[in-house]
């Protein structure tokens, strides 16, 4: 049971920094409490934990134009941060994790400014059928999070020019670009801002919980932890990792996420396989790969595979 309600805000706009906060506020979770950090990026991509950056995003660009890549924890889909785009983060323990009282949060703050929303999918909210937030999760032992992005008034042509979203999953949804599907609340109601709509979300995360909050403690921060993360965050290994040479590569949309898969094959035996997905399970790649390694390969099998991953979102609570 959540008795205890900690508020988080900060005015840091380092992206790295920002994730190794969210990483320490985590793993520093009392058992009945329930942190809300609210936080905000500048001119970033961020990519889910088992993406290809080079599929995803822009990369030569972004950083050509002073932008920053990150990797966070968390697996889903890449997601583009600017000053016109306020991020939230729920961190809990396991037996406290409740994705519906957690969104109910974000839904209740953004009808006390005068719009309604509606959960859509694997992990959009979105306003007659337009995403203004989407969502991703992460767990670790008892420490899990919530958080995601939502769009205020978000440089939608940035946003299209960094991202590079897959033809195929463009088409699965219907859509021709990232711009359509998209939409900023401030375009919906001209006086919501990034401060009214940090308060809202204030108001609601004590209206939901049912009790009041308080500040996150200084005395509770170990900077220099938190220095340690953000090296992490910042690294080459951690942001672009090491892309294997293959003979193979292909990629296809499951209703759980899109996949991309890149194989080596020696005298018929797979001698290495690396997966990027957007998949909401963020250990699947690991779990994956590791089953394959050493096999025949055999596409119509590694399909059969993939296929049956569908609904193991639902099975594991994150939907």
């Amino acid at each position: 049971m959540i008795r205890k309600l900690t508020a988080y805000v900060t005015d840091n706009l380092n992206p790295y920094r920002n994730l190794a906060i969210e990483e320490y506020l985590t793993f520093h979770t009392m058992r009945e409490e329930c942190i809300l950090f609210l936080w905000q990026n500048q001119k970033t991509v961020v990519i889910g934990r088992n993406q290809n950056c080079w599929k995803e995003c822009q990369v030569e660009k972004l950083e050509e134009d002073g932008g920053y890549l990150v990797r966070r924890l968390s697996g889903g889909g890449a997601v583009f941060h600017d000053l016109g785009n306020l991020n939230f983060t729920f961190c809990l323990r396991r037996e406290n994790y409740n994705l519906a009282k957690q969104l109910e949060v974000i839904l209740q703050a953004v009808r006390a400014l005068g719009l309604e929303a509606e959960k859509s999918g694997r992990n959009d909210l979105t306003i007659d059928g337009r995403k203004f937030s989407g969502n991703a999760f992460y767990q670790s032992g008892d420490f899990c999070y919530h958080h995601g992005t939502l769009l205020v008034d978000t440089d939608k042509k940035q946003m299209e020019t960094y991202l590079c979203v897959s033809g195929e999953k463009l088409k699965s949804n219907g859509v021709q670009s990232v711009k359509a599907r998209t939409v900023n609340l401030k375009a919906l109601k001209k006086e919501i801002t990034v401060p009214s709509l940090s308060e809202a979300l204030l108001k609601a995360f004590e209206e939901v919980y049912g009790c009041g909050r308080e500040d996150f403690s200084g005395s509770r921060m170990d900077w220099e932890e938190i220095g340690r993360l953000e090296e992490k965050f910042s690294s080459w290994e951690w942001k672009y990792g090491q892309k294997i040479s293959f003979q193979d590569q292909w990629e296809h949309h499951f209703p759980w996420g899109n996949v991309q898969l890149q194989v080596r094959v020696s005298q018929g035996i797979i001698e290495d396989l690396k997966m990027y997905t957007d998949a909401m399970d963020s250990a699947l790649p690991e779990r994956f790969e590791g089953r394959w390694r050493g096999r025949p390969y055999n596409p119509a099998e590694i399909m059969k595979e993939l296929q049956q991953e569908s609904g193991a979102d639902a099975k594991r609570g994150w939907i």
